[in-house]
């Protein structure tokens, strides 16, 4: 069990329950929830969900939306994503799992909780087990190792349903075969492309387009924009001001050696050919085998680099296997540890690593080296500078801010302090140039009211103040403005809508009975034949298009057409069944172990959504208005 639980610690119901516990957690407030009395938000078969740990659930989710999200995330994209939605559901979930367990008379054991605490990687230092680190990283997240271990028990019995229900789950030797001929199979079509853009008999009355505009205004409203006035303190700006005495420089530098020592790396190149880490006796001497082939090549004379091209199972293969120069502690070991005990030119026999088999080539050696103070001197010289330059940027910031506090002009307050302002242009929402950070500083001035005064923001280094002088609102422009584009829109319109009719018009007479030869001679269209193909390739001399990949795929000899054309990236498409082929069996050997791994997977997940389903269904749950 505890094995499993490691295994999945990557599954959503861990990263929910596990990793949020330890550490996400926020726990003071996301908007108006941080003001919501003590009360009750929902029950599932009688067992309240309290506001407290509602809001616990909804700030974290928040959280990890500002992580993903950035200056992007505002009350519209949380609305867009649901979180009030997100969070009941993830907290009737945890009430249905925690009935369920008790209902097994499922227990956690002392012994089961102490092995799930010590194997989380945040609670251990070189590989083990901190008590102390366990404490510290509990109390930075305002837990007591009580409550967390209220938490943990709670999620080991959720596991313990979890694995109850999907950890019986087999994949049989024709699911996988079925599998393996789905991935692998090839088809091979006949197209015919109607490019919208080849249409170049539009004509359109004034009638028609101002029409056409009157119908689709809100198309061409104009998007809000701000003028702001803005005072800025970047470190550039001060790094004349700033004057170091002898003693500070090398007294940094005699406080960081280690800074300015160059450890040993190695510049080497390397063949892989892929095994997963528990890949079977007969596949590992199977790879070792084909490793030693390529390595017969590469000592014969064969150059290296176009080697690794054809044979290496690394993406890197493409650019010659070229890894570039590279720390000891930056590859997996055994390979590190081969790579630098090899000179440069050295090819190395084959070293096992949970990758697979790797033929190594090292380059270059740069043996490790210090440098001399003189030499250090320039780095430690501009780190300092900047360093001083970006401090006295911060106090200058802060010391305008204080003024600007009352007043109610910052150009007011630029005069008094004899500092320059500067007025952007309007701009939208993704900011205006000449600022470090465009899309940050527009996300502060569509936040302030008009004539307000920002915060200091800080934005690479670089800090600003700013003041918005003008509103403009979004608008619907005059016609006579954008006649042009209203025009193009049109055409581009019109264009589509034939190119369409001619497909269709194509598809019907091949459909008929007439030749493609001879209803393609009649239109200006781009016909062609693919080669063969898989539904996850580029299809050749078209390009990655899943839908028509989609539908290519269910045509055969019987059902050579598709209903309707296919709406690709270039226009419309007509394809018809050429060939299929299915993949070889021979492969199967291969894969077997990924796609059995991947058929589970997806199994496992059903059947737990199916449970949580039933669970749902069967059960008596009430949710609160203003929660969802």
């Amino acid at each position: 069990m505890l094995n499993l639980m490691r295994k999945n610690a990557g599954t959503w119901l861990i990263k929910i329950l596990l990793g949020a516990i330890v550490l996400v957690f926020v726990f003071w407030g996301v908007g108006s929830f941080r003001d919501r009395e003590a009360g009750r938000v929902a029950m599932v078969n009688g067992d309240p969900i309290m506001v407290e740990e509602y809001n616990e659930t909804y700030n974290r989710l928040v959280e990890q939306m500002k992580q993903k999200y950035g200056s992007r995330l505002n009350d519209e994209t949380l609305k867009m994503l649901q979180v009030k939605k997100q969070t009941i559901d993830q907290l009737i979930e945890k009430r249905l799992l925690l009935t369920e367990a008790k209902r097994l008379n499922f227990q956690v054991s002392d012994e089961e909780l102490s092995s799930t605490i010590k194997a989380i990687p945040a609670f251990m230092d070189n590989g083990s087990f901190d008590s102390r680190r366990y404490r510290a990283v509990l109390s930075q997240n305002r837990l007591t190792p009580e409550s967390f271990e209220i938490k943990q028990r709670e999620f080991v019995l959720m596991d313990k349903v979890r694995y109850l229900v999907s950890g019986s789950v087999k994949v049989s030797d024709s699911e996988i075969e079925d599998s393996y001929q789905w991935k692998n199979s090839q088809i091979m079509i006949d197209y015919a492309l109607f490019d919208p853009s080849l249409i170049n008999d539009i004509r359109l009355s004034d009638d028609e387009i101002k029409a056409y505009f009157d119908a689709n205004k809100n198309t061409y409203k104009t998007e809000p924009k701000r003028k702001t006035d803005y005072l800025q303190f970047t470190p550039e700006m001060y790094h004349s001001k700033v004057s170091l005495a002898d003693s500070e420089i090398k007294d940094y530098f005699e406080s960081a050696p280690e800074e300015f020592d160059t450890p040993k790396t190695v510049e080497a190149s390397h063949i892989l050919i892929k095994l997963d880490q528990d890949a079977s006796v007969e596949l590992t001497d199977k790879g070792k085998e084909k490793a030693l082939s390529v390595l017969k090549m590469a000592k014969e004379g064969k150059d290296f680099a176009e080697l690794a091209k054809q044979y290496s199972d690394d993406p890197g293969g493409k650019n010659g296997g070229h890894l570039g120069a590279f720390k000891r502690d930056a590859m997996v070991e055994p390979f590190g540890e081969k790579a630098f005990s090899m000179s440069p030119g050295e090819i190395s026999d084959p070293v096992r690593t949970q990758f697979g088999w790797h033929i190594i080539r090292v380059e270059k050696v740069n043996e490790a080296s210090t440098f001399t103070f003189e030499q250090a001197r320039p780095k430690i010289v501009k780190k300092l500078t900047d360093e001083k330059a970006k401090n006295m940027a911060n106090e200058d910031a802060f010391a305008t801010y204080n003024v600007a506090l009352n007043a109610e002009s910052l150009s007011m307050v630029a005069a008094t302090l004899k500092q320059q302002i500067i007025t952007t242009e309007p701009f939208g929402r993704n900011g205006p140039t000449g600022v470090k950070n465009p899309a940050q500083f527009g996300a502060v001035a569509f936040e302030l009211s008009p004539n307000a005064i920002s915060d200091i923001i800080d934005s690479q280094g670089a800090y600003y103040i700013l003041q918005v002088v003008e509103d403009m609102p979004e608008s619907i422009p005059e016609f006579t403005l954008v006649a042009d584009k209203v025009r193009a829109d049109l055409t581009k319109k019109r264009q589509d809508e034939q190119a369409l009719k001619d497909a269709n018009q194509y598809l019907s007479e091949i459909k008929s009975g007439k030749s493609q030869k001879e209803s393609a001679g009649k239109k200006n269209i781009k016909t062609g034949s693919t080669d063969f193909f898989k539904r996850s390739d580029r299809i050749p001399e078209i390009g990655y298009e899943r839908e028509m990949s989609s539908a290519a795929f269910l045509l055969s000899s019987e059902k050579k057409y598709t209903d309707e054309p296919i709406k690709g990236q270039k226009g419309y498409y007509v394809i018809v069944f050429k060939e299929r082929k299915a993949a070889d069996p021979a492969g199967l050997a291969d894969e077997k172990g990924q796609i059995t791994e991947t058929l589970t997977n997806q199994k496992q997940r059903r059947v737990f959504e199916d449970m949580l389903t039933s669970l749902r269904n069967s059960g008596k749950i009430v949710v609160e208005s203003g929660y969802l």
